[in-house]
């Protein structure tokens, strides 16, 4: 007999919230179960966060149930007030049906949607046609502001303002959670931790529209063992996307994980037998090195295919190990004007190997940073043309991140 899916998500710390906790977990001891996460189209690539709701999808159809990716082609005209400080930008439809297209590739890099095993569904086929009156004496009736105001998502915005528009966005989410379950007999919402007030509502909703028990289940949030989210560069977001995060830059990030992080998101986001973790979790100091390694190496497989995966790992064990001028290395090209004669911070900013100036002078205080294997000692060093030699200039950050200027 095959371990619960309930169990195998709960023994790698994927469980954040659930509704009704020994119901969920014999229902899907039980049946086939369908579910669903919604993924709002924000962008025209997912990140990293939401492969993490990704891997939960591909646990819980290994075990046979079968996932809805819900596409917010819907809500995100509106955008969803959780977890935000501020209002989301407006989207065109264009936009947002162009963002819709790209995350559906994304998704079935790990979800099976042959033969209605995953269904991918987009709510703008019944949120735009809404009728607004009808849509308030239906489903509006059931809500009440009072209660709603208590949300953690509604509570962070009240401070700033929150619109009446995005005030809407729970009674819509919990309208799909209706919908859904109408049209595909879909039980449980899946979501991460910020979603807990909103997947209540659609509970609520299912229970006193249609008299039905629907159940709710809300992921760890991807953080630091600090709580920081992750997933965040110098660079912006690590997009799942090569062409907005490079391969090589992907894996770099993994493989510079914190000590008393790699542990967990081998945990979270890969696959690696849960037996494997167990020895790795004994592990201490140079050894946690090689956990990074496999991190990086399992997650790079996931998001660009093994291939890739190898291909980058290569280079970084090239670079690693002093063969620095390794082509995969991640390059940077300047205009001679951009760089010769310029300052080494600002040549460090063109190159987004540093978030800000102040960053860079304390890398340089620190002794963290080389050029062409020179520890650089003066903030102000100024680049010159001799410092590209014919292979371009070398640039080394801290122990491990590696990177080639050239001049076009």
């Amino acid at each position: 007999m095959s371990q619960n899916v309930f169990d195998t998500l709960m023994e790698r710390g994927l469980i954040a919230q659930t509704t009704h906790e020994e119901e969920i977990r014999e229902l899907l001891g039980k049946e086939k179960v369908t579910f669903y996460i919604g993924f709002d189209p924000t962008a025209d690539s997912l990140h990293v966060g939401h492969f993490l709701q990704m891997v939960v999808m591909k646990h819980m159809q290994d075990a046979g149930h079968r996932p809805i990716a819900l596409i917010g082609g819907g809500t995100a005209t509106i955008g969803d007030p959780s977890g935000r400080t501020d209002m989301r930008q407006m989207m065109t439809m264009e936009t947002i049906q162009h963002n819709c297209e790209c995350f559906k590739k994304q998704l079935g890099m790990l979800i099976d949607f042959t033969d209605d095993k995953a269904l991918m569904v987009n709510n703008a086929d019944w949120l735009l046609d809404l009728n607004y009156i009808s849509f308030l004496r239906d489903i509006g009736a059931h809500f009440s502001v009072n209660k709603m105001l208590t949300a953690e998502c509604f509570k962070t915005r009240l401070e700033k303002g929150l619109s009446f528009l995005e005030f809407n966005y729970m009674l819509m989410q919990s309208y799909d959670f209706l919908m859904l379950n109408r049209k595909y007999n879909c039980k449980i919402e899946l979501g991460g931790d910020d979603q807990w007030s909103n997947i209540l509502g659609g509970i609520s909703l299912c229970h006193k529209k249609d008299q039905v028990q629907t159940y709710g289940m809300t992921f760890t949030l991807l953080t630091t063992s600090e709580g920081k989210k992750m997933g965040k560069t110098a660079k912006g977001a690590l997009w799942l996307d090569p062409e907005k995060c490079k391969p090589y830059d992907f894996y770099q990030y993994w493989v510079n994980v914190a000590d008393d992080d790699v542990i967990r998101c081998l945990k979270l986001i890969t696959f690696v037998p849960m037996d494997e973790i167990r020895e790795m979790e004994k592990w201490e100091g140079q050894q946690l090195n090689q956990a990074k390694k496999r991190l990086a190496y399992e997650v790079t497989k996931l998001v660009h295919g093994e291939e890739e995966a190898n291909r980058v790992q290569k280079a970084a064990e090239e670079v690693f190990s002093g063969a620095g001028s390794s082509e995969n290395m991640p390059t940077t090209e300047l205009e001679r004007s951009e760089a010769i004669g310029a300052g080494i911070l600002d040549v460090l900013m063109l190159t987004k190997l540093i978030p800000s100036k102040g960053e860079g002078r304390r890398l340089i205080q620190q002794n963290g940073l080389s050029v062409n294997d020179e520890k650089v000692t003066d903030v102000n060093m100024v680049v010159t043309e001799e410092m590209f030699g014919e292979n371009g200039m070398i640039v080394k950050k801290g122990k491990k991140v590696f990177h080639k200027v050239v001049l076009k």
